[in-house]
Parts: C-alpha cells; structure tokens; sequence
C-alpha cells in the first residue's frame, strides 16, 4: 500500500511552503489538490523529484461556491505532466454522470485520469469503471462514521472489486482515509491522508503497538497526546504525563529509536506587550482584557511536547514504517478473518 501524504505542513499556500521544503528528506509521495494550486502560480515549481499525485479539489471547490474548468484543469496536467505520477478525474460531487462523462471528455484530449467512484452513488457506475480500468479511486469517504463505511466498503470491495479469491480486479486508491481501521481492513493499492499533520497540530503522534520486542503495524496503533499545552494533560490514560509507567516507557523508547525526544518546557505570566525570548513562545490564544496577563511557554528542550514540526516528522516516519510493513500488493481480504480482528 502506498501512502500518498495530503496537507499542507505548518499553514501557508500548498505547494510554496518553507516547511515543505523542510520536510522533503521525509516526503517520498504527495497528494496535492489543483484547487489550490491554481492560487499560487509557482506551486510546481522546482520541486523535489518525488511522486506526485494531483487531485482535482472538487469537494474543496465546491464547497467555496466554485467551479473548476475542466479545460483548464486539463491544461494545468498536459503541463506539468512530467511531474505528476497520478492525477484523478474532475469529478463531479452529486453526478456520476457527470464524472463520467468529464472523464470520458479527458481522455479524448489524451489524458489518462483515474476515474472517482463516490460513496452511496449508483454501483453501476463502480461496475462500468471496474470493467474498463485498472487502477480506481473511492472517494467521499470524509464525514461518514466509521461504521457506516465500513458496511459500505465492505459491501462494495466483496461484491464489485474482488474476485472469487478475495484478491482485488483492480488497483485502489483511497481518498481522504483518515482512519488506520479503514486503511488497513482493505486491499488498497494507494491511499492519501491527512492524519500525519492534523494528529500533529492536535498536539499527538501514532506509536506502534510494541508486542515481544517488534513494533506492529498491522493493528491500530497509539494515538497519545505528548504537547505540554494539551488540554488532554488532564485527562487519566490519553496523555503521557498520565499513562501507565510502563506505556510511557514504550513511547520514549520509540521516539529514542526514531531519534526524538520528549522535551522540557517551564510557564510563566507575562503582560501581553512582553517581547518573547528566543526559547519562548506564547502558548494560550490573547485574551480580549487587554490588562490580563498571558501565559508563555519556555523551551527548556526541543522535543515533540513542545515543537508541532517535529510531531509531523515522527508522524510522517510511521506513515512510512506503516507503508513498509503492509504484505505486497495484491493480498487477499479475508471478511470473516476482518470480522474477528481488534478494531
């Protein structure tokens, strides 16, 4: 399963961010969305040689009330097609038929775009693409219950994708998974996600689970809060200052192996004019009284407690183990061997 990585690190415009860059020596694969590449005219520019894949933004689109050219959409791929390893279909939120027929329109202008079957739409049209592709993508899999997809994909993958081995037809992209239930139940060829960066920003990181002395990938894994301002920090058994001696002695012990550390952080209250020293930062909103005073943090050391950025980079490292770990494509799906698992 290959994990393209979706979001864009530390704010700012996708594709010409500073902490991209910072992050190349970990990114092997991204997911960027065309919607917002449009707004910034130097987003392909002088990258990195790694795997590209272009969504449309369709869904991002259309939730600002904006519609995507397709021609110039396809005008965008034809020229930055050296760059881009895949690129998925202009989809059409709400119209299969109108997916089908921009895919069908892309095609005859030479492209090769991966056709987008979407959640509770007609499966005739995941039928037609099954038949005539090989490499397919689900999508609208965001703001759905866990349960609730599961019993569609489920649904979906035994009756329409897998042959009579269990084994897929085709190739599988997964758009948007965030879960790790979802994207280790199935046979995915390709998934993207958000996780590795909005884990981060909410102040966790993913820990493998640690049984007879190996890191285990293929059950769901930790999700602890380590940031020292996590309200989480209150809260018995979801943050480390408050987990079993034992647990935490395992999670210090992955991030020493991945060459992290927890680090140190002291507080203080100053007026809200004070002016930072270079190990401080603000670690509380502003207040609206202008006379109350605010609370800084002091970075006594730089570890995942007190630093998002490097939360990101020990997300992205198991995003990349989880990767590694998964059996070669194609392995067969097991439903009643997935009914009896952990999750």
């Amino acid at each position: 399963m290959k994990v393209f990585f979706a979001g864009v690190p530390g704010g700012g415009t996708m594709g010409n961010c500073k902490r991209e860059r910072q992050l190349s020596k970990f990114f092997t694969s991204r997911l960027w969305s065309y919607y917002y590449l449009i707004e910034n005219k130097d987003g392909m520019k002088k990258k990195k040689k790694i795997k590209l894949f272009l969504d449309s933004g369709a869904y991002s689109a259309k939730t600002q009330g904006i519609e995507i050219n397709i021609d110039d959409y396809i005008k965008f791929i034809k020229k930055h097609e050296n760059k881009l390893e895949l690129y998925a279909n202009l989809d059409s939120i709400g119209s299969a038929e109108k997916s089908w027929e921009n895919q069908k329109y892309m095609e005859k202008q030479g492209l090769h775009p991966i056709p987008v079957y979407h959640y509770g739409e007609d499966v005739s049209y995941l039928e037609r693409y099954v038949k005539n592709y090989d490499y397919i993508a689900l999508g609208g899999l965001v703001g759905s219950s866990s349960s609730s997809l599961i019993k569609w994909l489920d649904e979906i993958w035994k009756n329409y994708i897998l042959d009579e081995t269990g084994l897929p037809k085709v190739k599988v992209h997964g758009f948007g998974l965030t879960s790790l239930k979802l994207m280790l139940r199935y046979p995915w060829y390709s998934v993207d996600s958000t996780s590795w960066v909005m884990t981060g920003r909410m102040g966790s990181i993913y820990v493998p689970k640690y049984k007879k002395g190996k890191w285990i990938y293929d059950e769901n894994s930790w999700k602890i809060s380590v940031s020292s301002t996590s309200p989480d920090i209150k809260k018995k058994g979801q943050h480390i200052s408050n987990i079993s001696f034992e647990e935490k002695k395992v999670i210090l012990s992955y991030l020493e192996e991945k060459g992290y550390n927890l680090g140190k952080s002291c507080f203080k209250m100053e007026p809200q004019d004070y002016s930072l020293a270079e190990n401080e930062k603000w670690s509380e909103k502003k207040p609206k009284d202008k006379n109350k005073k605010r609370e800084v943090e002091i970075i006594i050391e730089r570890g995942v407690s007190n630093c998002y950025k490097l939360r990101d980079e020990v997300n992205i490292q198991y995003f990349l183990d989880l990767e590694n770990s998964m059996p070669k494509w194609p392995w067969a799906f097991d439903m009643g061997k997935q009914s009896k698992s952990l999750f």
